[in-house]
């Protein structure tokens, strides 16, 4: 009886058979794409961030933002006083308003008989309206600006003096056209006006250039 080799031949088959097999499970994970890894806020379980001071809540609502190129937009525009027989009585950087860069303002009052100059029982207690949306800051009694108010919406802060009465609290959200007080004479000043400041950035620039006589006449 001849011996064929029928084991050895067997035995070989399998063997090449587990090798091939071997290969293609290698190049399988080889070529496995891994798992996509999602990024997550560092903190607890609770969905916090840490700060020195503790967790604090992730905000779930976006955030307006200014600067870095972008354009705010929520620019101050239009009259304070918002008549058309606003006058203005005193310029920018002119007078108290000297220097520009520190108390650059200009003075407006209303001219209540069409003589063309400010009228002061006619401006008492005219309505003082937001320029622009931001938080109210109100100061009372200082000087030289007497009862006055900051709208601060970050980029732009708006700056009303010599107010008489105060129509909104300290930290209040403002809308433009809100209106935030009544014009007075406290301070130092020599009679009944509005004192209106914009800054810029941190600069003071000339509410003019905002449209602070808008629709005005005189």
């Amino acid at each position: 009886m001849i011996d064929d080799g029928w084991p050895f031949h067997s035995n070989l088959r399998l063997f090449v058979v587990i090798i091939a097999l071997g290969i293609v499970v290698y190049l399988l994970f080889q070529t496995r794409t891994p798992p996509v890894q999602l990024s997550s806020w560092p903190g607890n379980q609770t969905g916090d961030i840490r700060s020195d001071s503790g967790p604090v809540p992730i905000a779930g609502e976006a955030v307006p933002q200014s600067g870095r190129g972008l354009t705010d937009p929520n620019p101050p525009a239009g009259n304070p006083l918002g008549m058309s027989n606003t006058v203005m009585t005193q310029g920018y950087g002119t007078g108290s308003h000297a220097p520009a860069a520190i108390w650059g303002a200009i003075d407006l009052a209303i001219d209540s008989n069409g003589d063309g100059a400010a009228d002061p029982d006619g401006t008492w207690n005219t309505p003082i309206y937001a320029t622009h949306g931001g938080v109210a800051r109100v100061s009372r009694d200082t000087w030289p600006a007497g009862n006055h108010i900051w709208v601060d919406s970050g980029r732009y802060r708006t700056g009303y003096a010599h107010i008489q009465e105060f129509a909104v609290e300290d930290g209040q959200p403002i809308q433009r056209g809100q209106i935030i007080g009544y014009v007075g004479s406290t301070g130092q000043s020599s009679g009944p006006h509005l004192d209106y400041q914009v800054w810029q950035d941190g600069i003071n620039v000339n509410p003019l250039e905002f449209g602070a006589l808008d629709g005005a006449g005189g």
